[in-house]
């Protein structure tokens, strides 16, 4: 082994960076708090064992992306040279497939099985459900997206089906039996089709190790090295696997923070990280403490809230920069003072030369950001939504204004057409048909109640009518309008969407914004404005802040980002950490890590806002109180301040 390396490490790195650097026998754990560092560390240990001598395909580096995989390892080859790039990286099922091809036989399969990619799962899963469903009988029957969904959760969190259904998708209970035996066909399908989907990667290679100690023997000691990134992600599967592949050595180095362990509901498991030292006896835990990302006053903050987890790696995030503003709690009367609120400071700081792409607010789910669209629109201010979806553009909302659209202007073609097209039995000709005997009504939405429509007996259509019996613009407020609607819309909603619980609450928070308006034309105005850019995805990524637009995201799709400003909206007992949540010890502890992985966002300025006595209707209750995670912080922390009503009249 050399003893005099090129790269001048010690020099490069801080005091725990190098150390987990040059650490290379046994089982080593790197806690690596927000900000400080972690992919640097990976990439030049990454270097340092290949300028040491291990071969460079004798290092197995695992990760969550395979963009993440080629950028260490091209960072690497940059530190050192080429050699990096010959280094085995990927993610868990680039890697799992690799081998299964390799050893196919050992499955029963050959080596040329074919990979169903998600929609052709949902296209198989859709032959096998429609062969053993009488749809005729089962109309509520969960959709293909669903099942896959159902189907997942339950191979990457070790469940069986039924426990995945009670816990998650209650509502289908009663079809248990049913989507348990499309499982089972599905499972038989794929097997004499030579199928595997994603999940089965993982199943069968693990499968595959633990039933042939030869062959894992064989595997195992293919690799001197073996490192994992992001640790605190992995589901069960993928920490077996782990120990699986690794060797008499133990030399088996994973990095993460179990701070930020905020994906339980995509299987990842928590204890995974809080365990390994468990699983690897002797393991060597190494801290990373010194942050580059934010000013002291944000980590003190930050310290302080997850410092309250009960189950951690205790750790003081720092930095050695001087100065900064102190975070600030803002309670504000309405909702809309909140999002008014939030304006007015982007306003400021764009006037103060921070760009747009540099400011983030940040959100629980993706519905907590509707009224601040609104705002946002009115004010001409472009943004670019991540996670959950858009506010205008999502079906069962633009639904609901579809029926406000016809009752404010009856001469709305479109608008006709997508209500009705909702009610079974009508397509679009007879949708066609059924709006000119309304237009020949002249009597505005309630031409339905008479138009002459012949051959169409629905119960649905029958409730449309009743429904527009009952409404008159004229006495009715938007609000009571928009309950009877949604009243209305409910069963339509449930038999459309497998999701729709969750859909209910986007409905009942549009309600809520219905409040603020007492004129229709004023809401509907407000609802078809759009800003410049539409840009929707579900994932943000650091070349994304080309485009000049605040950042509107869900706390989950903003992990591993980082901006000038953060606010927090909804920082509200009941809403983050939602009232679901508060007698769960297991979510409530990922609500507050949640909260702490938002609040690392920021570099300069973070802000929590959240509405005051908001009457929340599954409860009964009236939230009144900041989160708890940030209640009790003291003054010289947190700043608070209590805000007059900054919400417009209308």
């Amino acid at each position: 082994m050399p003893q005099n390396f090129c790269i001048p490490y010690e020099k490069e790195l801080n005091a725990s960076q190098y150390e987990a650097v040059i650490h290379t026998n046994g089982p080593l754990l790197v806690i690596a708090g927000a900000g400080s560092g972690k992919t640097r560390t990976l990439t030049y240990r990454v270097a340092r064992l290949v300028e040491g001598g291990t071969p460079p395909n004798a290092i197995l580096l695992l990760t969550f992306t395979r963009k993440s995989a080629q950028e260490m390892l091209k960072r690497a080859a940059d530190l050192l040279d080429n050699r990096c790039e010959d280094v085995s990286g990927g993610t868990f099922h680039s890697f799992a497939n690799y081998i299964l091809r390799r050893y196919s036989r050992y499955i029963g399969f050959d080596s040329g099985f074919n990979i169903l990619d998600r929609d052709d799962s949902e296209t198989l899963i859709a032959m096998v459900r429609k062969e053993i469903l009488n749809t005729s009988k089962h109309a509520s029957f969960p959709r293909k997206q669903t099942l896959a969904n159902i189907f997942s959760k339950a191979a990457n969190k070790v469940l069986t089906i039924e426990n995945v259904i009670l816990n998650d998708y209650i509502h289908f209970e009663d079809d248990m039996e049913i989507i348990t035996m499309i499982y089972k066909e599905y499972v038989r399908r794929k097997f004499l089709h030579s199928y595997l989907d994603y999940d089965d990667l993982l199943i069968r290679f693990k499968t595959l190790m633990e039933e042939n100690s030869d062959l894992k023997d064989r595997i195992s000691s293919s690799y001197e090295h073996i490192m994992v990134d992001e640790y605190q992600d992995t589901n069960k599967i993928q920490a077996d696997i782990v120990c699986l592949l690794t060797g008499g050595n133990k030399n088996i180095m994973v990095v993460g923070d179990d701070s930020q362990s905020i994906y339980a509901f995509r299987g990842a498991d928590f204890k995974n990280i809080i365990e390994f030292p468990i699983l690897f006896p002797g393991t060597r835990i190494i801290t990373l403490e010194e942050n580059y990302r934010s000013d002291q006053p944000i980590l003190d903050l930050t310290n302080i809230i997850i410092e309250r987890a009960s189950e951690k790696y205790s750790k003081i995030l720092f930095t050695k920069r001087e100065g900064g503003a102190k975070p600030l709690l803002i309670k504000t009367s309405t909702e809309n003072g909140q999002s008014v609120f939030i304006v007015e400071k982007i306003n400021n700081l764009v006037k103060n030369n921070v760009p747009l792409n540099e400011i983030a607010v940040l959100f629980r789910a993706g519905y907590y950001s509707f009224d601040l669209e609104i705002e946002l629109a009115r004010n001409g201010i472009p943004f670019k939504k991540v996670g959950g979806f858009k506010f205008v553009e999502s079906a069962h909302i633009k639904d609901i204004i579809a029926h406000m659209k016809v009752i404010s202007n009856p001469k709305d073609r479109v608008s006709w057409q997508r209500i009705l097209l909702l009610i079974d039995k009508i397509g679009p000709k007879t949708a066609d048909n059924i709006f000119g005997e309304i237009q020949k009504e002249n009597s505005g939405h309630a031409g339905l109640l008479t138009a002459k429509i012949q051959n169409i007996i629905s119960d649905n259509l029958k409730r449309l009518k009743d429904l527009f019996g009952k409404i008159d613009p004229d006495i009715m407020s938007v609000h009571d309008m928009g309950k009877e609607i949604a009243k209305f819309y409910l069963p339509v909603l449930k038999q459309k969407f497998d999701d729709y619980p969750k859909r209910e609450k986007d409905i009942e928070q549009l309600i809520l914004i219905m409040e603020r308006y007492n004129s229709l034309v004023d809401f509907l105005t407000d609802m078809a404005l759009e800003p410049p850019n539409t840009i929707i995805d579900n994932s943000l990524s650091e070349n994304s802040s080309g485009d000049n637009h605040l950042v509107l995201s869900t706390i989950h799709s903003a992990k591993g980002l980082e901006w000038h400003t953060v606010f927090i909206i909804w920082a509200l007992d009941g809403r983050f950490p939602s009232l679901y949540s508060i007698n769960n010890p297991e979510e409530l502890e990922e609500e507050l890590r949640l909260m702490y992985v938002a609040a690392t966002r920021a570099k300069k300025n973070l802000y929590f806002t959240y509405p005051n006595r908001v009457y929340d209707k599954s409860s009964g209750m009236v939230l009144n109180r900041p989160s708890r995670f940030l209640d009790l912080i003291n003054s010289s922390v947190l700043s608070k301040y209590s805000l007059n009503t900054y919400e417009y009249d209308y």
